[in-house]
């Protein structure tokens, strides 16, 4: 209080020095301590951008290649290419024992797993946990939906949102198994899976493209040209 009184002299001392020729002494004016602003604290600042360059760079930068990652090597495009088709491969020998028994477990979604596992194996998608969580349980929102709502639209667009909110929640996202709902809502020859449809042939799948996985990222690291 003393210190803030002490300010306000030193600020009224200009004014308060007045002639000696003036009749009637002047009142100086009343100092409001609240009005004070302490000499060491800190004003916030905030800095408006021009509404003319939000989004103009953006826009532009979204259909050009990042600008920061290096071109990749022939290594970097070979061994996720051959990962692929090992992996395709695989599944298909995979199918012809099982074609006696009517299933099969190379499926769509499968192919866009083998995207992020080899081509972006450091992305968010290509987590185990978001990779076997949202496969189980975006596959079982699709026999879910179909059993209660049957074939169509309303299925499809109910699983899909469904499937959505639950990778969301469960911190999961997974982009390919968001295909798994509408995949078991369409395919008829999926149906007698019924809710062995969250294990099979996604989750299993995908435990072969781990597999595959692991030798392609060994390779990329220790094989280089």
């Amino acid at each position: 209080m003393m210190a803030a009184a002490h300010l306000c002299n030193q600020v009224l001392a200009p004014q308060t020095q007045l002639p000696s020729l003036h009749l009637f002494p002047l009142r100086p004016p009343k100092c409001d301590f609240r009005s004070l602003t302490p000499l060491n604290s800190t004003k916030r600042r905030f800095h408006i951008a021009s509404s003319s360059n939000v989004g103009a760079a953006p826009l532009w930068e979204n259909w050009a290649p990042e600008n920061t990652s290096k071109p990749p090597s022939l290594s970097d495009i070979i061994w996720p290419s051959a990962g692929a088709f090992a992996a395709m491969a695989l599944l298909g020998k995979i199918d012809q024992i099982l074609a006696p028994k009517g299933v099969s477990i190379t499926i769509a979604p499968l192919g866009a797993v083998c995207a992020v596992l080899f081509a972006t194996p450091a992305s968010p998608g290509a987590r185990k946990y978001n990779m076997f969580v949202a496969q189980i349980g975006c596959a079982a929102i699709g026999a879910l939906a179909f059993s209660i709502l049957g074939p169509g639209w309303l299925a499809r667009s109910t699983a899909l949102a469904a499937a959505m909110a639950f990778m969301i929640f469960t911190r999961s996202v997974h982009p390919p198994a968001a295909s798994l709902p509408l995949l078991f809502i369409d395919g008829a020859k999926l149906h007698h899976l019924n809710f062995w449809y969250a294990l099979f042939p996604g989750a299993a799948g995908c435990i072969v493209l781990c597999l595959i996985q692991e030798m392609v990222c060994y390779l990329k690291d220790n094989l280089k040209f």
